[in-house]
Formats: C-alpha cells, sequence, structure tokens
C-alpha cells in the first residue's frame, strides 16, 4: 500500500468558492468547494478540494465560503501627474467641448505644464492615494502611462515616479511610454519634428533606460495622424517594445487597424471603430480596451461596437483610464457596473475584463490574470453570495481580503 506524501506549500486557502477564469472552462469557471495552495509566491493548485493532493502548510486560512477571484488588473491608467482639470470638468458643463479645451491650451497639455513643474517625490506622493484607492478594492496589477512631460527628461521621471511606485507598495506595476500623446509647446505647429524626435531620441533612450515596458500614442484629430503614430510604432517595434493605442475615441482615424497590423497588445477606447477595425484586431490577436469612465465623464453617445467586437471573439478588457481629464476615476469596481450599464457588458464579461483579458492586456496573461499552477498567487477574496455582486453594487466594496504573490 501507498501512502501519499503531502506536499508542502506556504499558504493554503480551504473552504472557498473559486472564480478561476481559467480559458476554457464555462463561464468563471466556478468551484464550489475549492482551495488554492501557493508556494514562493505562486499557486501551486487552484480548484476542488476532492481532486487535490494532501498539501502540509504551516499558515491555513479558512476562507468561510467566501468567493475568491484573481486579483483585479487596471490595464489603462494615467495614474502618474501633477494638478487636476476640475476647472475643465466645469467649462464642459457650461457646454464647450474638449476638442476646444484642447486647441485653447487646456486639456492635455495644461496637465503637462504642471507635471513639469512637479519633481519625482511629488508625483510620486501625488499618485498614491489614487493607487491605495485601487488596491483597496483588490488590484493588484496595474498599468500606468507617462505622456505628461513630453521631453526626454519629464518623460523618464514620470516612468520614474510610476516604477518607484510599485516599490513603495504590493503591486506589479506595468509602464507604457506615451510621448505620442500630444504635441508639446515647443513644437506648436510642427508635430512631425516632434515625431522625429520621439523616434530617434526619447524611444531609444527609454528602452535603454529599461524604463518602459510598452509604447502607446494617441492617434485621433487632436492627437496624431496614421502616418505619424506609425512612425513611432516603427520605432518601438526596433527597440524590442511591444505597443498599444488610444484609438477611435473621438473620431474613426482607423488607427485600430494600424495597431493590428503592428501586432499591438491592444487598441483602447474605441467608440467609433468600424468594421475593418474589428476585422484587423481579430485576426491580430489585438485586445480591445473598453474605458466606460471616459465616455461617462465626457457624456458621449456614441457606443464602441461591443456586439461586433464579442461575435468576432476580440478579447474585451475593462480599465478605469484613470486620468486629470477624461475620467477621474479610482474605482475599478464602478468600471465593471459602467460598462455593463453604459456598454451592455454581461457580469462574466465585465469579470473576465478586469482579470484574464486585462492581463492579456498587458502582455502578463502567462503570468496572472487566472487562477491556476504556476501563475503568481495574487487572490481578491470577497465577501458576496455571487460574483455578480462585484458588477451590481456601486459604491460598495466587499473586498474581504487581498494577496499579492501569496502574502
Amino acid at each position: 500500500m501507498t501512502i501519499a506524501i503531502p506536499q508542502n506549500c506556504d499558504r493554503l486557502w480551504r473552504e472557498a468558492r473559486l472564480a478561476t477564469f481559467v480559458a476554457g472552462q464555462p463561464g468563471l469557471g466556478m468551484i464550489d468547494n475549492g482551495i488554492i495552495a501557493c508556494a514562493a509566491g505562486r499557486i501551486i493548485y487552484a480548484g476542488d478540494a476532492n481532486d487535490a493532493p494532501a498539501f502540509n502548510s504551516p499558515d491555513v486560512i479558512d476562507c468561510a465560503g467566501r468567493w475568491i477571484t484573481p486579483g483585479l488588473i487596471d490595464c489603462h491608467t494615467h495614474l502618474v501627474h501633477a494638478g487636476n482639470r476640475a476647472g475643465e470638468f466645469e467649462s464642459r458643463l457650461a457646454g464647450v467641448s474638449y476638442q476646444e479645451i484642447a486647441r485653447a491650451g487646456g486639456g492635455i497639455v495644461s496637465t503637462v505644464r504642471a507635471t513639469r513643474a512637479a519633481n519625482e517625490v511629488e508625483l510620486i506622493a501625488a499618485a498614491l492615494p489614487k493607487l491605495d484607492a485601487l488596491i483597496a478594492e483588490g488590484v493588484t496589477s496595474i498599468e500606468i502611462k507617462s505622456g505628461y512631460g513630453l521631453t526626454l527628461d519629464d518623460e523618464k521621471r514620470m516612468l520614474r515616479a510610476a516604477r518607484t511606485l510599485g516599490h513603495q507598495r504590493p503591486v506589479t506595476v506595468r509602464t507604457s511610454f506615451l510621448g505620442a500623446h500630444a504635441v508639446p509647446p515647443e513644437f506648436a505647429g510642427d508635430a512631425d519634428s516632434y515625431v522625429d524626435f520621439l523616434c530617434s531620441e526619447m524611444i531609444p533612450a527609454i528602452a535603454s533606460a529599461g524604463l518602459a515596458d510598452a509604447v502607446d500614442a494617441f492617434c485621433e484629430t487632436i492627437g496624431f495622424t496614421l502616418t505619424q503614430t506609425a512612425r513611432v510604432f516603427t520605432a518601438a517595434s526596433a527597440h524590442g517594445l511591444p505597443v498599444k493605442l488610444h484609438a477611435e475615441q473621438l473620431s474613426n482615424s482607423h488607427g485600430a487597424a494600424l495597431a493590428a497590423r503592428f501586432g499591438a497588445l491592444s487598441a483602447d477606447h474605441l467608440e467609433h471603430l468600424d468594421d475593418d477595425g474589428v476585422s484587423a484586431m481579430a485576426k491580430a490577436g489585438t485586445t480591445a480596451v473598453l474605458l466606460p469612465g471616459a465616455f461617462y465623464f465626457m457624456r458621449e453617445t456614441q457606443l464602441p461596437p461591443v456586439a461586433a467586437l464579442r461575435a468576432a471573439s476580440v478579447p474585451l478588457a475593462l480599465a478605469t483610464d484613470c486620468n486629470p481629464g477624461t475620467s477621474p476615476l479610482t474605482s475599478l469596481l464602478l468600471a465593471m457596473n459602467l460598462g455593463a450599464t453604459l456598454f451592455r457588458l454581461t457580469v462574466d464579461e465585465c469579470l473576465a475584463g478586469v482579470t484574464r483579458e486585462a492581463a492579456r492586456a498587458l502582455g502578463l496573461l502567462g503570468e496572472t490574470g487566472t487562477l491556476e499552477a504556476g501563475k503568481y498567487c495574487d487572490l481578491a477574496i470577497w465577501d458576496v453570495e455571487r460574483p455578480a455582486e462585484l458588477v451590481y453594487r456601486m459604491g460598495f466594496n466587499p473586498l474581504h481580503s487581498r494577496i499579492w504573490r501569496g502574502l
């Protein structure tokens, strides 16, 4: 008779209900009698207790029937910046359009002025309360973009600040270089020269310094043209950096199809996306990141083509788009509710959109986003009767505890 020897693990969560989000499993991959075992910060087992091997652990947590999901992932934020744009919010309430504000020297450029005037310590201090609000809702991974410096030194300072946040808090930070966010004042009227500078100086220096995990751009009538964006993407690819894109937010500039051509991790916003863009994203495996906070805050009326994206099996992610001008949102739970109510996403789509598909949008799906062996033990444990409550409630946080890399 063979006697099974218990496997050692660092921590064990038992008496839990799991939503694993593992691809290929029906629905959310729900397991009623679940356990999760962790060793060296990674999951070594997540599944039905009846099928599990015996585990020996010094730290056993009885979850008392609570739900465990992967830790939440906010895959599109502009968390690092100085100042705010509450005055512009008042102007928009009075009927001034976002485009008019931008052309009058407000919008992104106004935040550029404030951010350039702030040092790195000040940028970190301003970002920490927003990051803490997201962490308090179960966020374990976050993407943070630059784009409010628009000089090499200022962009590097933003990216360093973002990376420092990941050292000051238990959270995974992915950084995106968004130098192609707006044309800075010193290049006013000469966007092509600024793109030259981006491609020849900024991207090589930032890649060499290892400060960015991806390169992003704002392809729009008040941003950069398709041709200019392609040049930025070509330079990013030459330096081994994947790309992402703010696409089709205010108009159909065909940016999503361009992003797909470069194998982009994601195309984000997408309210004005057309069928060709949907098809291109599907073929390239580019994730659609939907940002209902910006849609709501700007009182937009053109909905992203969710049905077409769904029909084409384009992965759907959700994010806060936390930024000072168009989405001052620091609640991923509320972003899910907005995604369901405004964009008619299903509960399963919303929940997968802030876990598995958000991880996909950041190129992190091999490390996090689902509950399965080999991935980081990033967990959110909830005081809810069913996962739908996480999408249903507004202004209520049912997080019981949050685990990042097993702790």
